[in-house]
């Protein structure tokens, strides 16, 4: 008949309505898209994912997935990502070793073992599938690397110094191996490592060993060196890793372009949303019930405190959605107060339409916890609110506790102070470029609870 709608049926609905970040809807769609077709492996496995995204239980769900889709690894590492949410931690970890003893090359299956032993509290050992992988495959570098990766990203240099001398003579002649070399010496701040060999990879513009590149030449103070690498960088598919390097060297070297980049007074905003104190005790009880973790991820910026897994806004409970409401109605009011769009912008080019979430996390700090410096520079905008915060006795002198805007990590050796401090308040949200430097000030004691995400970039 003209005019009549294409029928859809629940299972493309449910895929559909989660791509839009509508979970709720679509997990009922794809219940009813599992109970239509029980046998049918999408519908099992769509089940079980969206159940997992949407912070329900999913470990039983995954089971009966794997029986529909057996040995897919995707589907065995969310079903140990399931377990470990309901409290299995071992069982979780007992499935992924199983399933690497099998296929020792899973990349994906070591790097989430990894992190679930070290946020589980685990230290010494953390790395032992990556032992056994290498005993099992002694000549596959792409397995070394993966190990040396997971040491270097707690700048654990002389473990990551450990994996690398241990490869064998055909590994150490590798590209590969050469540049994890030239990283390592570069980023531990090795006295004898004088830069010479990043010449050999200068013109390949190899995007991970440029960005190393930007960070020895600045903590060198060859400003002009790193500016031109990371200049070189911007116009390509990794463009917006570098943004927040050029804004440095522009700093530094006084070019009026960093304010054209970073325009702190129009970029960096904070709302003090409409939550009264009943809805941030009943918000903060919430997330202290997610808080399962014993200890950091180990590559992100969270220095002694802890940080929820999955989506955070895709939980059903009412206290996050009212939050989750009242983030995109800031959101949009920031959109809306942007200047006219300038292609060659990071922040203010592309389309700011259809808003979605990129992430969205809860971080618990405890006393002298804090914040690293860096980025979000893979999203376009990122976020923090304030959940609860210690009292004035326990948070210190200020600036203790603050987001510092602007700061540049210390290890860059650079005398720049930040744009601007903002801070803590119950129910204050703070909105800047995900491309800003960001920071938080230690603070003496007490908790310290917040939320926030990033939205998505679109092009």
């Amino acid at each position: 008949m003209a005019g009549q709608q294409p029928i859809i049926d629940p299972l493309q609905r449910a895929f559909a309505l989660r791509e839009t970040q509508q979970m709720e809807a679509a997990y009922a769609a794809i219940v009813e898209a599992a109970q239509l077709s029980p046998a049918d492996p999408r519908a099992a496995f769509g089940l079980a994912q969206i159940s997992f995204e949407s912070w329900r239980p999913a470990a039983e769900l995954f089971d009966r997935a794997r029986g529909l889709i057996p040995d897919n690894p995707d589907i065995i590492r969310n079903h140990a990502l399931a377990l470990a949410a309901e409290g299995q931690g071992d069982a979780a970890e007992q499935m992924l070793r199983n399933m690497l003893d099998q296929h020792p090359a899973w990349l994906d299956g070591h790097r989430t073992l990894a992190a679930m032993r070290l946020t589980s509290g685990v230290g010494l050992g953390f790395d032992e599938s990556y032992v056994r992988a290498c005993q099992a495959e002694p000549g596959n570098v792409s397995i070394r690397l993966a190990w040396f990766h997971q040491h270097a990203i707690r700048k654990d240099w002389k473990a990551a110094q450990s994996v690398l001398d241990q490869g064998d003579g055909a590994m150490q002649a590798s590209t590969g191996f050469q540049m994890a070399r030239l990283f390592l010496g570069a980023e531990s701040g090795d006295p004898d490592f004088d830069g010479n060999g990043f010449t050999v990879y200068a013109e390949k513009a190899d995007p991970g060993l440029d960005l190393c590149r930007v960070r020895y030449h600045l903590r060198c103070d060859e400003v002009e060196l790193a500016q031109a690498i990371a200049a070189r960088q911007v116009v390509g598919q990794q463009g917006r890793s570098f943004w927040p390097y050029l804004s440095l060297c522009w700093r530094v070297l006084g070019d009026n372009r960093a304010d054209w980049l970073d325009r702190p007074s129009v970029f960096n905003r904070h709302y003090d949303l409409d939550f009264s104190a009943e809805e941030l005790t009943e918000l903060a009880a919430v997330l202290r019930s997610l808080h399962r973790m014993k200890a950091p991820y180990p590559e992100q910026s969270v220095r002694g405190g802890t940080q929820t897994d999955r989506q955070l806004i895709f939980h059903p409970h009412p206290a996050i959605q009212a939050a989750r409401a009242k983030f995109t109605a800031a959101v949009e009011d920031y959109i809306q107060a942007l200047p006219d769009i300038e292609p060659s912008h990071p922040l203010a080019s592309g389309n700011r339409a259809n808003i979605a979430f990129e992430g969205s996390w809860s971080v618990r700090l405890m006393g002298a916890g804090y914040h690293a410096s860096h980025t979000h520079s893979l999203a376009w905008l990122s976020s923090a609110f304030y959940v609860a915060l210690p009292d004035a006795a326990e948070m210190g002198t200020a600036p203790a506790g603050w987001l510092s805007l602007g700061t540049p990590p210390p290890e860059l050796n650079l005398n720049l102070k930040p744009y601007g401090q903002i801070a803590p308040v119950p129910g204050r949200l703070a909105i800047f470029p995900s491309t800003m430097w960001h920071s938080t000030e230690p603070f003496e004691a007490g908790e310290r609870l917040t939320m926030a995400f990033d939205v998505r970039f679109a092009s």
